[in-house]
């Protein structure tokens, strides 16, 4: 038997398969209000792929959802569903006759139908015998088999969310797209709604377009990373990829907090107060801005060896030391985070240590 990860969903491995879709958006333009929100964006899914588009707000990400779903019309440029185009000027199939399913921050549900009839309104082109059995596969996937009777409002926020959930993916889709589905979950529950909805769009098999401005869930949930920066694609790759080695300092910030000096390329490296740093294929005298991450960027321990610095501020989070540490040279305290470790307290003399590898380094325009 398949298991169960989380109480109250369904067994895994029980979502049927949707007939994955490529989807191409080619150099699409969108102008709204004379501002342009999409510049020649661009952007390949593979069948089966799940890309997460990550973004700022007013980025552009929830308007290329819409000119997916075909809610929004564009004024340059190509979207293709398996090759065929569904958006172009002049074009723009209805969303009903292309093939995805859509699943909105707010659930989008609706109040007046119970939870089966919700699921069952997107099925309305099959038999009854077959939307039935398809309805009731996806509620039972998602653990609410046993609330079919009941409305919308009757349920909890996890509830309406596995709701909504199931209704995108009872009619097999070849495209899912999601715009923002965990934001209105509180903390508790986003980590296990996610998990699980993770693992629906991975045995349905559906291509999934998920846009969030939360750069952890983009990273947790996305095959391929694509970060939106006014209107075009600043970055794409995997999580690794696009975390490590991003594009540029902004790229850097996005990810996480940073720490950054300001140094210049002296025979190959950037000197610092926290020791050399290797500039690869910069040129000596080529102004820079190293920028280190706190976790991982560097490490405090109270035995040498390393830079001398004292512990300035300490929060404690789940697991996890929450540090500022002044050293000498800087005009801002370094930023780390590392494993909890009772011994550590405001006030106490510390020796930091860089980790190279993670340590990040931009010349400066």
């Amino acid at each position: 038997m398949t298991d169960t990860s989380s109480a109250g969903w369904g067994l895994r491995g029980t979502a049927g398969v949707s007939f994955a879709a490529t989807l191409e958006f080619d150099a699409v333009e969108v102008k709204l209000g004379g501002r342009v929100v999409l510049d020649h964006f661009s952007l390949t899914l593979k069948p089966g792929e799940i890309v997460c588009l990550l973004g700022e707000s007013g980025s552009g990400k929830s308007t290329a959802l819409r000119v997916a779903a075909g809610i929004q019309p564009v004024h340059g440029g190509a979207v293709r569903i398996n090759g065929t185009a569904v958006s172009a000027p002049g074009l723009n199939t209805p969303p009903d006759r292309r093939g995805i399913g859509l699943m909105f921050q707010d659930f989008a549900l609706f109040p007046h139908l119970t939870v089966l009839q919700n699921v069952l309104f997107g099925l309305r082109r099959l038999g009854r015998e077959a939307a039935l059995g398809q309805a009731r596969a996806a509620l039972r996937r998602v653990g609410l088999g046993d609330r079919e009777e009941d409305y919308p409002h009757m349920l909890s926020g996890g509830q309406q969310q596995r709701l909504a959930l199931a209704r995108s993916v009872a009619p097999r889709p070849g495209v899912l797209l999601l715009d923002e589905p965990f934001s209105s979950l509180d903390a508790r529950l986003r980590e296990t709604v996610r998990e699980e909805t993770l693992a629906v769009l991975r045995e349905t098999h559906v291509t999934s377009l998920i846009v969030t401005h939360d750069p952890e869930e983009a990273m947790v949930l996305g095959d391929r990373v694509a970060l939106l920066r006014h209107g075009r694609i600043a970055q794409i790759g995997t999580a690794a990829e696009i975390y490590r080695q991003p594009i540029d300092l902004s790229a850097a910030r996005f990810f996480s907090p940073l720490s950054e000096i300001e140094s210049v390329v002296t025979n190959g490296h950037a000197p610092t107060p926290l020791g050399l740093v290797a500039t690869p294929g910069l040129a000596d005298g080529t102004a820079v801005t190293i920028a280190i991450r706190p976790a991982g960027g560097a490490r405090m321990a109270i035995l040498g060896p390393g830079t001398p610095g004292r512990i300035v501020g300490k929060r404690d989070a789940i697991g996890i030391d929450i540090c500022e540490v002044s050293v000498e040279g800087l005009d801002l305290p370094l930023g780390l985070r590392q494993p909890s470790d009772a011994g550590l307290s405001v006030g106490q003399d510390v020796f930091v240590t860089l980790n190279r590898e993670h340590v990040l380094v931009f010349a400066r325009d």
